[in-house]
């Protein structure tokens, strides 16, 4: 069964969030209001209303308040500014209570009911004494929330190792699993500094050819392999996966062997034949 929702997505490159639309018209980039687990917020249409299989939704799927009016996005912008005075009145106290701790972010829900502070530190924190201290000067609910370095790296909008934008603060909205392993099947040097983004993790790009790699991989023989080409009989000695390519060493002479390129197409895998003593 489907239903009609449409995404919100409360930070620019942020996660995007299945609400019901109601009857209200919304398009794409329509800012509107909406309940949240944290309260009520403000947000942006970042998908229109469409039909979405059961299977993709986090039930319950919360109603859409209102669109959002120009008196709201007059609020949302007074409270970017108080988050703003917020984080000089957080790093004070945090070195009052002289605690470890490095600010990222500040974040006031739309209700003004609770104020999120987005920190990194090195281990476990104890901050029970500054949420009491910050609750007294801001007169809401606060909460402390300690973030990764790819969050850190996210909502710092750096350049990458590319030269550009980084993926997770231009566009990226969730990260996805990275392993050493696709570095790897990829044939990517291992060395750290080659492989790792600013956050100091491996390169999120590393997932966007890797569907590629691994189908391509099923169709290429395998480095030693024996595989028969047009020059004869050779042993595989190198691969070129984006090219679907193949380097044979091939046996030219008694004391010579040279090393030959072809395509995918154009050798054939050597069948293993069973001897008698395998049988």
């Amino acid at each position: 069964m489907e239903k009609s929702v449409v995404g919100v997505r409360f930070k620019k490159v942020g996660k995007i969030y299945y609400f019901d639309p109601l009857e209200f018209e919304l398009n794409q980039f329509d800012p509107v209001i909406v309940e949240t687990v944290r309260g009520i917020e403000y947000g942006e249409i970042a998908l229109a209303k469409r039909l979405v299989g059961e299977e993709e939704i986090v039930a319950p799927v919360k109603p859409v308040i209102r669109k959002a009016t120009e008196k709201d996005t007059k609020d949302f912008e007074k409270l970017k500014a108080k988050e703003a005075e917020a984080k000089d009145i957080f790093i004070a106290k945090a070195k009052k209570h002289k605690l470890e701790m490095k600010l990222i972010d500040v974040e006031y829900t739309f209700d003004h009911k609770k104020a999120i502070f987005y920190f990194t530190a090195d281990g476990r924190v104890d901050f029970r004494e500054l949420v009491k201290d910050l609750a007294s000067i801001f007169k809401v609910r606060i909460e402390l929330r300690q973030i990764g370095v790819r969050d850190e790296a996210k909502l710092f909008k750096g350049l990458g190792v590319c030269g550009r934008t980084t993926c997770c603060a231009q566009w990226l909205g969730e990260f996805t699993p990275v392993s050493i392993k696709m570095a790897k099947e990829q044939n990517l040097s291992l060395n750290s500094t080659k492989i790792s983004g600013i956050c100091g993790r491996l390169l999120c790009c590393l997932t966007y050819e890797q569907e590629f790699y691994e189908d391509v991989s099923k169709k290429l023989p395998r480095v030693g392999q024996r595989v028969i080409t047009a020059d004869g009989e050779g042993e595989v000695f190198k691969l070129s996966i984006l090219e679907e390519t193949v380097f044979v060493k091939i046996q030219v002479s008694k004391d010579e062997t040279e090393v030959k390129k072809y395509k995918l197409e154009e050798i054939e895998v050597k069948k293993f034949e069973k001897t008698k003593k395998d049988k």
